[in-house]
């Protein structure tokens, strides 16, 4: 947080909105550009830069309350106090944005929490833009917004019902959920996460070729923004159950994650790319403490999908060793649970520096090499090669133009050598499948600032 102000206070303010709206729209985030347009409005005055940006990040509603109790928590705010003096550039952002939503929005998002949305109505003072609107904005201040249909409040009304017995609850539950498939109610995000609740509700063979069908569905995943490892862990979720769908949905979420690569560039028949996992230690870690996933399923998972759109590859994981590993182009979440159960193999130390010490030793020339790691890369043999020497030593012997892409995946800013144009080496931080779009723009001469000042405020 610290240093994402000592930042915007540092950047020119246009540049600090073209960040908050590339985060918004093209990573899909959506508290860091909360973040960013409170902090702009507490340095940027004169213009109205930062009330069209929160009018443009703002997509849910909930987004209105949550920008306003971190705009009260920045501001050291509590008490009756907790949203005086609210700055009039975001006030009038936060109005535009409750023009944009409709009822069963307005509802969904009515949520307890430090700010409510009728809060929020009496403080930007929304002028409503027809009669239709007005009703629904004295509708929230009353608190009679009619309850939404939703997949959560359908179940929830399941769950309350009375029953003669449990037979008969488990059948309201299941023809629940397929009224919910089959209506085509149920978000991508809500078929993902309830996938072993639709199974183990014994859904007919119908909802199920439906589920399958949404999940495979290039549209549908486009629209979704999912992260690729929300894939694996809904793959890892379904394969243990016992029902005679699961062949089929772990068909069709192989076909969902590769979906997510489609559009990956700058691999060709003729490039050369090396693929490298790290499975160090550091890297069995969960990448937030509500999750399953670990850095290093992140680390496999975007390994995979790059393996899958590549025609020239080699693919392998390091620790105290490095070791190839050939692996059939195509099953991204097969491939991933295989590397899984093998990186024992090389051990757990962060001797990354061994991918390029075999290629200086096989005199072998790529154009590419690609290290998944949490980029805590320590040498452990002893024998003082480090990955900084390796690689100066192979673009001076072996392979003058390639290239090292480190991805970063934990951000602990680590930086083991030189990033410049002329070592040939490039930094990475993050875990979406986003970061091949960065990858695409340094392929091509420019860096991640430029797919950032691409955005037109």
């Amino acid at each position: 947080m610290q240093r994402l102000r000592e930042l915007v206070a540092k950047n020119d303010p246009v540049f600090v909105a073209q960040l908050a709206v590339y985060a918004r729209e093209s990573l899909n985030l959506r508290t860091v550009p909360l973040v960013l347009c409170v902090e702009l409005a507490q340095l940027h005055r004169g213009d109205n830069l930062v009330s069209r940006l929160v009018a443009r990040v703002v997509q849910r509603p909930d987004e209105i309350t949550e920008l306003l109790a971190f705009y009260a928590l920045a501001n050291s705010r509590s008490g009756n106090k907790v949203l005086n003096r609210l700055s009039k550039q975001l006030q009038k952002g936060l109005a535009l944005s409750f023009n944009r939503f409709d009822g069963y929005q307005l509802a969904k998002y009515d949520r307890d929490g430090a700010v409510r949305l009728r809060d929020a109505l009496f403080l930007v003072h929304p002028n409503a833009k027809d009669e239709a609107q007005q009703a629904l904005f004295d509708q929230l201040v009353r608190g009679e917004l009619p309850t939404p249909y939703t997949w959560e409040t359908e179940l929830s009304a399941v769950g309350q019902g009375t029953y003669a017995c449990d037979a008969d609850r488990q059948t309201a539950v299941r023809q629940t959920w397929e009224t919910l498939i089959i209506s085509g109610k149920l978000g991508y995000m809500a078929l993902l996460r309830n996938l072993r609740n639709i199974l183990e509700a014994n859904v007919s063979a119908a909802a199920m070729e439906r589920v399958c069908d949404t999940l495979a569905d290039r549209f549908a995943v486009a629209r979704s923004k999912q992260l690729p490892f929300r894939f694996l862990a809904a793959f890892r979720e379904v394969k243990i159950l016992p029902s005679g769908h699961v062949a089929g949905v772990l068909a069709a979420l192989e076909t969902a994650i590769a979906h997510s690569a489609v559009n990956l560039r700058g691999f060709g028949h003729d490039t050369r790319v090396v693929v490298a996992c790290d499975v160090s230690s550091s890297m069995q870690k969960a990448i937030s403490p509500r999750s399953k996933v670990l850095l290093y399923d992140v680390s496999l998972v975007l390994g995979m999908l790059l393996q899958s759109r590549c025609q020239n590859v080699i693919t392998g994981m390091f620790g105290d060793t490095w070791k190839r590993i050939s692996l059939p182009r195509g099953p991204v979440l097969r491939n991933v649970e295989e590397f899984y159960q093998r990186e024992g193999e090389v051990g757990y130390s962060t001797n990354g520096y061994l991918v390029i010490k075999d290629l200086v030793q096989r005199r072998e020339v790529v154009d590419k090499v690609m290290m998944f790691t949490d980029v805590q890369l320590w040498n452990s043999t002893g024998d003082g090669g480090t990955l900084a020497q390796e690689w100066a030593g192979y673009r001076r012997t072996v392979a003058p133009n390639a290239r090292l892409y480190l991805f970063d995946l934990a951000g602990h800013g680590t930086v083991p050598l030189e990033l410049r144009p002329e070592t040939g080496v490039a930094l990475i931080a993050g875990w979406s499948d986003k970061v091949f779009d960065v990858l695409n723009a340094l392929d091509n001469g420019g860096s991640a600032l430029t797919e950032i000042e691409k955005i037109d405020l």
